[in-house]
């Protein structure tokens, strides 16, 4: 198969990937009031920005009826009478000194009501960000197993940003378009009911093609949002893999699959833009409708006698002032409809619980004995379609004594590095230290008493000293010489450019794996706990180096109950107690010796390993 064409079917994969998206939060009318309820608390600064959009809106409708003063003005000047004449001078420089008055308010309060309107919007922001950014850290690993992490940057990101333009084009515009439309259609049904009429003829219309287009525009934004998403996660892959895609000179398919994102990004920005444009030229046709019918019926009574030139500007200039406004109900539609469709996005995050959370009464752990304990513990992830990964396993762990758990990969031993801490909950039996069940204590505490060295060690991007000092930031010098040494990782330290405050690349892609490993190790190492747990952190460790850190960690693996998981059965070989799954389940158990006595699944597989090092 050619590459181009075996891109396209790889590509057409994708199409078929759902975007994780919750629209149970609530109507369009609940989410906006929500969002309301946020600007709402800057009550001083609304006050102020509403107070200047107000006072903006008033300065612009008396624009109309000085120009109309103006005008008739101007006219008094064609007449012959000097006094008229002299009166119609002053009068006219009366009118365009008022004029330019509140053409200058008008523009300064406008200013007040965009500024006003910004920095609301920001502050709305800057909490919705810091409150989605917590809600992110407090969500269980099952919510994060599901939704990938581009989708989340694009809601706590585009999204928000979508939140935060309402507040200007949304909130504060409709303010504007209200007493410029209220007050505009009072001031001129007064003053002739007829024109008056004509003049608003439009709106009605405008409100139903607003209505119609807001319900397209808010379907096509979601849609939007979440190719958008789609985009996220591609490029946050790509990057994360960026060495395997150099590796496997894929650069072709990724540009080809981002680029098919990009289209399907591209159609659907494309069908919002030509909604809101057949909408706001619509609109705009109706208003110079009703503008025609102003001058031809208004043009007949000044040929009649029954009203002046200058008092037929007026009723001009203002549907001339209101054609901007007209303009705006686009923009204020597609406002309207991105808030909401954000504001949905973003609430799904916020509105959700942990799986994994302190329960109403807990208490903090306070180990005393430090025994660990599994009793009968199933475990079976969310998924409705995974099968059980952990069956009835036991075991007991007490201070000072280690057990190693060995396993063909898929057997569940991970998962129980991941259940010690609540990262999940068991789905039967219970896990207890000191007797305690973990499920009844905070979270915190628990988390304090345990210390675990993954299996994948992630490095941060800052100086390996703070990568070290993650879990005490406040540690002195001599505890993180201390644990590096324990970690053995001083030796490399040392022919570093600048010792231990040498950045760390992005995810430790200037170490080595086995160096990112011993620095996951002494950042374990620097902490005192209650459990001490290594998820086959030492694969990328040589024996001898594995040898020197174990020693170096005697101290302390006696004041704590250790577990070691490891493929390498050479590193178990001193454990008081090793067991060996399979399929979830404890087939084999005993110290080193007794298994290897009992020439079962241990015995053959350390004879396998022996043998591959002999080699």
């Amino acid at each position: 198969m050619p590459p181009k064409q075996t891109i396209t079917l790889r590509q057409q994969a994708y199409r078929g990937m759902a975007d994780q998206s919750d629209h149970s939060v609530g109507s369009d009318a609940a989410i906006l009031w929500r969002v309301t309820r946020l600007v709402l608390r800057h009550r001083l600064r609304l006050a102020l920005a509403v107070g200047a959009t107000i006072a903006a809106a008033v300065f612009q409708l008396m624009i109309p009826r000085f120009l109309g003063q103006s005008v008739d003005s101007a006219l008094g000047l064609l007449g012959n009478d000097t006094i008229a004449e002299e009166a119609s001078r002053a009068a006219l420089f009366d009118a365009a000194m008022l004029l330019l008055a509140a053409s200058v308010l008008r523009g300064i309060f406008t200013l007040a009501h965009n500024y006003g309107g910004e920095a609301i919007g920001h502050l709305v922001a800057f909490d919705l960000r810091l409150a989605f950014y917590s809600k992110l850290q407090s969500l269980s690993f099952s919510f994060h197993d599901k939704v990938h992490t581009g989708e989340l940057i694009t809601r706590g990101m585009l999204d928000l940003e979508g939140v935060r333009m309402f507040v200007n084009t949304g909130l504060l515009r409709l303010v504007l378009l209200i007493n410029l439309i209220g007050a505009g259609a009072y001031l001129l049904l007064s003053s002739d009911l007829l024109l008056g009429i004509l003049s608003f003829s439009f709106v009605p219309f405008v409100a139903w093609r607003s209505s119609a287009a807001r319900l397209r525009l808010r379907a096509l934004w979601l849609a939007l949002q979440e190719r958008m998403g789609r985009l996220g996660q591609i490029m946050d892959e790509n990057l994360t893999g960026i060495r395997v895609v150099r590796a496997f000179g894929a650069e072709p398919y990724e540009i080809g699959k981002f680029d098919m994102a990009s289209d399907d990004a591209m159609a659907i920005a494309d069908e919002r833009i030509k909604t809101r444009a057949a909408s706001t030229s619509v609109m705009t046709f109706a208003y110079f409708i009703a503008m025609g019918l102003v001058l031809w019926v208004g043009g007949l009574q000044v040929l009649d006698g029954a009203m002046t030139v200058g008092e037929l500007t007026v009723f001009l200039t203002f549907i001339t002032i209101l054609q901007q406004p007209v303009r705006q109900l686009g923009l204020l539609v597609n406002s309207i409809a991105r808030a909401s469709t954000c504001g949905a996005r973003l609430f799904a995050v916020l509105d959700l619980e942990p799986a994994i959370a302190d329960p109403a009464e807990a208490q903090a752990l306070d180990p005393t004995e430090g025994t660990v304990r599994f009793e009968d513990v199933s475990f079976t992830y969310a998924d409705e379609n995974a099968p059980p990964v952990l069956h009835n396993v036991s075991f007991t762990v007490e201070r000072g004594k280690t057990l190693g758990i060995v396993g063909p990969p898929g057997s569940g031993k991970s998962t129980i590095a991941n259940l010690l801490p609540r990262y999940y909950d068991p789905s039967g039996g219970r896990i207890t230290v000191d007797g305690v069940d973990i499920r009844e204590v905070t979270l915190a505490s628990l988390r304090q008493a345990m210390r675990i060295v993954q299996q994948d060690s992630f490095l941060f991007t800052t100086s390996l000293e703070n990568n070290i000092a993650y879990g005490d930031p406040w540690a002195d010098d001599a505890m993180v010489h201390g644990a590096a040494s324990t970690a053995q990782i001083d030796g490399f330290v040392g022919a570093l450019p600048d010792g231990y405050g040498t950045l760390v690349g992005e995810r430790g892609v200037s170490l080595s794996g086995g160096q990112k490993q011993r620095v996951a190790i002494a950042r374990a190492a620097i902490l005192e706990g209650t459990v001490l747990v290594f998820d086959d952190s030492t694969a990328a460790i040589d024996a001898e180096t594995e040898r020197r850190i174990r020693t170096a960690l005697a101290e302390h693996t006696a004041r704590c109950a250790t577990i070691i998981i490891s493929h390498r059965l050479g590193a178990l070989r001193h454990a008081d107690e090793i067991i060996f799954l399979e399929a979830g389940r404890i087939v084999e158990r005993g110290d080193h010796d007794s298994l290897i006595a009992e020439d079962g699944r241990y015995a053959a597989l350390f004879a396998l390993q022996s043998r591959d090092d002999a080699q």
